[in-house]
């Protein structure tokens, strides 16, 4: 008869350290995510699906990691994250399990003037934190803008310099937020959107349009931070943005999220 194999991950550990997280990463698969206009987009998550391991155990078991995954590939949304990440704490038998899934999320942009199309990638993640009180879920965008410097236009007697931008947005919501919405708001909180395909129309239109409203770096997390806060939906979030200087060694960068504004106003420090 066949011996029954050791266990070895699950063998007692005498050094009384615990792990913050234990699983796998880097795990590409199939994924199925809600698109707004088309109702569903096929693309290729990035995975990283660990729990919390206690100062007792040696190890955890990679494979029940991809048995759950596999057992919910079929969509991954933040209407569906909870599940995954309820059942890799479930069958670890952990406290606390955690998903990140990154992946490229395509929208059709129109050019400003010619009206030509062409898709735009964006990078997008879903977060998943989960124990047997309390989940957290999280949504986060990518998108690239284009800033003008409102110092610049306001010094020089000719023209401003401008850069492309990337604005990042982190959103937890009592109801559904769609990533085309965040993109709508990135793009009005720049000087200008980005696109893939310009014709000279749509060029001149662009270098109009965004010398008549320049914006610095700490104007892109404010307007976005603005909008997010006017919204109901929204619980929580945290911005950044950074700018590719175009005429500097450096990028410019600024941040604000939620948590902080709370803590000013309760302070008596923020209107």
């Amino acid at each position: 008869m066949t011996q029954p194999m050791i266990d070895i991950q699950s063998s007692a550990d005498e050094r009384g350290i615990p792990l913050r997280a234990a699983g796998i990463s880097k795990l590409k698969y199939p994924m199925v995510v809600w698109d707004r206009d088309q109702k569903s987009q096929q693309t290729i998550g990035n995975f990283t699906l660990t729990v919390d391991l206690p100062h007792q155990y040696k190890g955890t078991h990679m494979s029940r990691f991809i048995e759950a995954l596999e057992r919910h590939r079929g969509e991954i949304s933040l209407s569906t994250l909870p599940l995954l990440v309820q059942d890799l704490r479930e069958t670890l038998d952990a406290a606390r399990s955690h998903v990140r899934v990154d992946f490229s999320y395509f929208i059709q942009r129109k050019a400003p003037a010619t009206g030509a199309a062409s898709m735009l990638e964006l990078r997008c993640y879903f977060l998943g934190d989960a124990d047997r009180d309390t989940a957290r879920f999280t949504l986060g965008v990518e998108v690239p803008v284009m800033t003008l410097c409102p110092c610049s236009k306001a010094i020089s007697q000719y023209g401003a310099h401008c850069q492309r931008s990337m604005a990042r947005m982190q959103v937890r919501f009592h109801d559904l937020v769609w990533i085309e919405e965040l993109v709508e708001i990135a793009d009005s909180s720049a000087s200008a959107p980005i696109y893939p395909l310009l014709k000279r129309a749509d060029e001149k239109w662009i270098t109009e349009h965004s010398y008549e409203n320049p914006v610095f770096v700490e104007d892109l997390v404010r307007n976005i931070a603005g909008k997010l806060m006017a919204d109901p939906r929204v619980a929580w979030f945290e911005v950044e943005a950074e700018n590719e200087e175009s005429i500097h060694a450096h990028n410019a960068f600024a941040a604000v999220g939620s948590d902080d504004i709370a803590m000013l106003k309760a302070a008596g420090e923020a209107p």
